[in-house]
């Protein structure tokens, strides 16, 4: 069984993986192109850190569209490494991080220099967590001719306001920070 680590070794960078997207590319570039990395101490404390993260990704992803973006400027302002891999090329990896028993994508795995998970951070922050769940119950039954209809329209809806809504950004930087800092003391 591949280690972390080892799997980090073999990804790509975060960088070359966003250039090569398919899908999603120029929304996750736009996000990129306008974030900005707020000034509070957290970087400068992040780049002390002799630390590299790797993503478990798809391109397809809306809330990868979101995180990837945010995060890679976070890795680039730390000096850190960031490389990603697919979920679905080697689902060994995603296995030891469902969510709630599922394959949830992007997720986050900081490690240290030795190899050593020191946290994960992902799919959402919990604001943008909260939105999808209000927003799926007011979808109508799976069994209702127009369900499939209706959740892709909530889907398109939530992509485009991650898109276009800097505060949820902000949420993606807060939560993760949130819980990148409980390592900074371990």
């Amino acid at each position: 069984m591949k280690t972390e680590q080892q799997y980090f070794e073999e990804a790509k960078p975060i960088a070359t993986y966003m250039q090569e997207m398919t899908e999603l590319k120029d929304d996750s570039h736009a996000i990129y192109e306008k974030f900005d990395v707020p000034h509070d101490g957290f970087i400068e404390r992040l780049a002390e850190q002799d630390w590299h993260i790797l993503a478990i990704t798809e391109d397809w992803c809306g809330d990868a569209m979101l995180n990837n973006p945010v995060i890679r400027k976070l890795a680039e302002a730390a000096g850190l490494p960031m490389r990603a891999v697919l979920r679905d090329a080697d689902t060994d990896l995603i296995d030891r991080y469902l969510t709630n028993g599922g394959r949830a994508i992007p997720i986050y795995i900081i490690l240290n220099a030795a190899g050593e998970v020191v946290a994960t951070w992902g799919p959402r922050a919990p604001e943008l967590q909260q939105e999808v769940m209000d927003k799926r119950a007011e979808l109508p039954a799976q069994d209702d001719p127009t369900f499939k209809e209706a959740q892709l329209a909530m889907y398109t809806a939530i992509r485009n306001e991650n898109l276009t809504t800097p505060m949820k950004w902000q949420y993606v930087y807060q939560d993760f920070k949130r819980v990148v800092e409980k390592a900074f003391t371990k």
